[in-house]
């Protein structure tokens, strides 16, 4: 069924948005990401101009993220106390990436940097999770190596986080917080994929609350980063978002029960293939010449 969105000015197939939308929530149930990271390429390689399709997904990464924390909040896999420290500075990344995107989009720099900044970031992470989780799942010999602190964990000001076991800065958690809301607001993601990889090594959390913490901290910041694309960037189209969250909240419920019959490891090799997979066809977009080179636009 062939639908009109009004701020993309161009028809999709409902099936095929509500589709892409039941694999993103399965996947934010799943690894503890938004979604975005699957949605917002999946809908740039369907022809949704990038700036609309980044715009768009904070509202369908609020509704999946919303769905999967209330799942783990009831399973008591979620630590609040850290999540709100993650909010406070995701609010602030947020509101900071939303006035770098307005201000690229006027350069029409845009696209590129969308482009680009999905293939590094996204290369990046999942090589680092992939061999990670490989060596943690491989038999290995002699005494298992003592994980070592890093400089996040000798910062001032520390408070103890009982759930996740951590006695450190709220500066550290606020800082990865930031990072997430930034990518968030420029990329159209949830911020999972950077938020998930730095609590588990930069943090040091434990597998079992990451993922729980990661979808509430996405959830908070994914409302305020929706009202300030839609105030300040006109590029919340609310017909494809609403699409995009019928079908994220039923993957992500499903997603969520299969993450608790999962190991951690394979959860984490799961997340970074998909990643990699991700990233390669946004290279692929990048490097392969087009059939037609030259394109005509009538304005």
């Amino acid at each position: 069924m062939e639908i009109y969105l009004p701020i993309a000015e161009m028809s999709v197939d409902a099936l095929a948005v509500l589709l892409l939308g039941v694999a993103a929530g399965l996947a934010s149930g799943l690894f503890g990401v938004g979604g975005g990271f699957i949605m917002t390429p999946g809908l740039i390689f369907y022809g949704i101009p990038p700036a609309v399709a980044v715009g768009s997904q904070a509202p369908q990464i609020l509704a999946s993220s919303f769905s999967a924390a209330v799942n783990h909040l009831r399973r008591g896999s979620l630590d609040l106390r850290m999540g709100l420290v993650m909010v406070a500075g995701g609010l602030l990344g947020s509101a900071a990436g939303v006035l770098l995107f307005r201000w690229l989009r006027e350069r029409g720099q845009i696209d590129a940097v969308v482009a680009v900044g999905y293939v590094l970031f996204l290369g990046a992470v999942g090589l680092l999770m992939l061999s990670e989780s490989l060596l943690a799942v491989l038999p290995r010999r002699g005494r298992r190596p003592r994980r070592r602190r890093t400089v996040l964990h000798r910062l001032p000001f520390r408070m103890r986080f009982p759930a996740s076991h951590l006695y450190i800065s709220p500066f550290a958690p606020a800082a990865v917080g930031f990072a997430g809301g930034l990518l968030a607001a420029v990329l159209g993601i949830g911020g999972g994929f950077v938020l998930v990889p730095a609590m588990l090594y930069l943090l040091r959390m434990p597998t079992a609350v990451v993922l729980g913490t990661s979808h509430f901290q996405i959830a908070v910041v994914a409302c305020l980063t929706t009202f300030l694309h839609a105030y300040a960037n006109r590029s919340v189209d609310l017909v494809l978002a609403l699409l995009g969250i019928l079908g994220s909240v039923v993957g992500a419920q499903y997603g969520t029960r299969l993450a608790f019959r999962l190991r951690g490891e394979w959860v984490r090799i799961l997340f970074a293939v998909l990643v990699l997979l991700v990233a390669a066809r946004l290279l692929a977009e990048l490097v392969v010449p087009p059939d037609d080179p030259y394109v005509l636009v009538e304005g």
